[in-house]
């Protein structure tokens, strides 16, 4: 809860920076101050967690006064899928014709990010671009494209190089930085995470926190902290079984009350327990595709992940229809209805579109969606749902498109570690 100040402080390995000695006091101070808020929720219902702002509302009002550089929105990644490309005339790596390859698939879609993540510069500088990228002509290339670039880092380096690194970054022209393998939560840290905050805003550069311990609550008061992990997100799929439905559908109520979550959905490699290995270079993901596409609903994330290879979403041009559209900040939102690690129904609206999403655990399920939450008048419904084989071949999915309005009530199926997705239209 309250960790000790860190006196002492040891590298254990390329990234990992530990707590070897620590005070016996949590903080120090040359006199009086705010210290944290320790918040408790209280709800009614398992659903209203979702929709309390009470986290952000504690916040340090926001220290950027113009904000206007801050765009959400949706990022090509490449680690989870291990830069998998497929059909190309070179070899698919950490190289510049393959970031090309993911620029050219965010350009055409719509999608304003990429990310460079772990390996685009030698460990331990920030300034030593790996030999197979020219990061002049990658950067130019993606400006051409209207694409922006967002580099991995290690905490400890880009902290030893900050003023450097980060001066070199805005002449490349990117647009934010991932900054990874904190994995504290003392002082010291907290006071990291705000430096880092503000010198990116200086240079209009977005932030993502990967790797910290507890999610950095201080989106409303850097509002260029786009997302933060601190969850266990579907990486662990690559090594573990622990990434799973059950899981997946207790985050809303438990880890998203204190804010936007980076657990980095988008897996089209789809499996039941039966089906499922955790692989690295071929990495799936636990429950149903449609389970995957509900995420973009249901989870809250400013910057969200697109998270299998560009070369998979292309085999799948229904699924790149919704995952295209859908917004990744909302006007409205409706946490309908949901029981914590059971399942949960959340409706979210940006301008005059409402999307839903629907997860559930292993159970499955029939639920009955009220659309009482549309304004008058009638809407179309492109829905996607669980196949019907969906419980032996976890891709398996329906798409339909049916008319919907304020009075609609619909049944839905869920299988078992499913989903069920819809975008909602005039």
């Amino acid at each position: 809860m309250r960790p000790p100040y860190p006196l002492k402080e040891a590298q254990t390995s390329d990234r990992d920076y530990k707590v070897v000695e620590a005070a016996d006091y949590i903080a120090l101070t040359p006199g009086t101050r705010a210290f944290p808020w320790r918040v408790i929720g209280v709800a009614q219902r398992d659903a209203d967690l979702i929709v309390n702002p009470i986290v952000y509302l504690l916040e340090k009002p926001s220290q950027i006064q113009d904000t206007s550089w801050i765009q959400p929105g949706k990022v090509s990644w490449d680690w989870w899928n291990d830069w998998n490309i497929d059909g190309v005339d070179f070899p698919a790596g950490i190289n510049t014709k393959t970031y090309e390859y993911y620029i050219d698939f965010a350009s055409k879609y719509k999608v304003p990010y990429i990310i460079l993540d772990d390996g685009w510069y030698k460990l331990g500088n920030l300034l030593d671009v790996s030999p197979d990228i020219k990061m002049d002509e990658l950067s130019a290339y993606a400006k051409q494209k209207n694409v922006g670039l967002i580099l991995w880092t290690s905490w400890k380096t880009l902290d030893d190089q900050l003023a450097p690194a980060l001066d070199q970054f805005e002449k490349w022209g990117v647009k934010g930085i991932k900054v990874d393998f904190m994995q504290r939560s003392d002082q010291v840290m907290m006071n990291y995470y705000h430096k880092i905050c503000r010198e990116a805003a200086k240079r209009h550069m977005l932030v993502d926190f990967h790797g910290d311990q507890k999610p950095a609550t201080m989106t409303r008061t850097w509002p260029n902290l786009i997302n933060t992990e601190g969850v266990r997100g579907m990486e662990w799929s690559k090594w573990s079984w622990e990434s799973e439905p059950k899981h997946n559908v207790t985050l809303p109520f438990t880890r998203m009350f204190l804010g936007p979550m980076d657990y980095t959905p988008g897996a089209m490699r789809n499996a039941t327990r039966q089906t499922f290995a955790p692989i690295n270079h071929q990495p799936m993901a636990l429950g149903t595709r449609c389970h995957q596409l509900a995420m973009y609903v249901v989870y809250e994330a400013p910057l969200q992940m697109l998270s299998d290879s560009p070369s998979n979403y292309l085999r799948e041009p229904e699924i790149l229809d919704f995952l295209g559209a859908v917004p990744t900040t909302w006007d409205e939102t409706k946490a309908l209805v949901g029981n914590i690690g059971e399942y949960v129904v959340v409706a979210r609206r940006n301008g005059s579109d409402w999307y839903v999403g629907a997860m559930t655990d292993w159970t499955p399920r029939e639920l009955e969606l009220d659309f009482s939450f549309l304004p008058d008048g009638n809407f179309t419904a492109d829905t996607y749902q669980d196949g019907a084989n969906a419980d032996r071949n976890a891709s398996d999915y329906r798409k339909t498109n049916i008319p919907v309005n304020k009075s609609t009530k619909l049944k839905i199926h869920l299988s078992a570690g499913g989903g069920w997705a819809a975008r909602i239209y005039r």
